[in-house]
């Protein structure tokens, strides 16, 4: 059908606009299964629609919390110069992630005491002694007193710094964990990847169907490049080179559009 919804119907779609099965597709069955994982990756991986940002809560178990603060080092690298030998070492201090998580914009704040809670909120207090004459609540003070309290949280309690890359999977937090609580929950603000196997829409997206389409065609072409010149019987000649560049043309076409149309823009670092 033209519409997939599952990893196989993708594959017949594909093999069907490359002619199948009017025309013999010289591709074996494990190279297509390659040509849509790699398909599959760089549309999880540069298109908006491939990721999803989340918030993923964890607990950080008594048990893990007197791991983070056991003091437990990795020797990275050591340098010896003449007779002197310098050893590096790193803490132990990361939260190892599920591979499906893309990347970490932020740990939301886990302690956030500096603007009170509860009765002596400042929320709270301003609507319980103001808001009773309704009209009499000056919007404009109220607004510069809680950006006012915001600023002072961020500077006294400032944002957990983290580091976080995606091929380890390993989120560090340099915060002091012997100040933690047991049993302290942390919100991890980021992006991961959408499964296909969860979400079957994405074997439907235009973009994808035409990118795997011109993988495949690629390969069919890089297959048959090596019988240039053959002649079949009937008089007809395999044409491999022609194929293989029909196809680098179109997957450059199909990567700009992504770049321009698809793709988030990086964003500008000002300082």
């Amino acid at each position: 059908m033209s519409k997939p919804a599952s990893r196989q119907g993708l594959i017949d779609y594909c093999l069907r606009k490359l002619g199948y099965p009017v025309l013999e597709i010289n591709v074996d069955d494990d190279q297509i299964d390659d040509l849509i994982d790699d398909a599959i990756q760089y549309f999880q991986e540069r298109h908006f629609d491939g990721v999803e940002r989340m918030l993923l809560k964890h607990k950080v178990t008594k048990e893990e919390k007197e791991t983070l603060t056991s003091g437990i080092t990795t020797t990275t690298a050591s340098s010896t110069v003449g007779i002197t030998t310098t050893t590096f070492e790193e803490s132990q201090n990361f939260i190892q992630l599920p591979d499906h998580v893309l990347g970490v914009e932020r740990v939301l704040k886990i302690d956030n005491s500096t603007i009170s809670s509860g009765l002596f909120n400042i929320k709270y207090q301003i609507f319980l002694n103001d808001l009773y004459y309704y009209g009499a609540l000056d919007l404009l003070n109220y607004t510069m007193t809680k950006t006012y309290l915001e600023d002072l949280s961020r500077i006294i309690t400032p944002d957990t710094q983290i580091r976080f890359n995606k091929k380890q999977g390993r989120l560090y937090l340099d915060i002091d964990f012997q100040q933690m609580s047991d049993d302290t929950f942390i919100i991890i603000d980021g992006y991961r990847l959408l499964d296909p196997a969860d979400v079957s829409k994405i074997y439907n997206d235009f973009w994808l169907k035409k990118y795997a389409t011109s993988l495949i065609k690629k390969q069919w072409g890089t297959n048959l490049i090596k019988f240039q010149g053959v002649m079949l019987p009937g008089g007809v000649q395999l044409n491999g080179r022609e194929i293989y560049e029909d196809a680098v043309r179109e997957l450059e076409e199909l990567e700009n559009t992504l770049k321009t149309e698809y793709e988030l823009p990086p964003l500008d670092f000002i300082g």
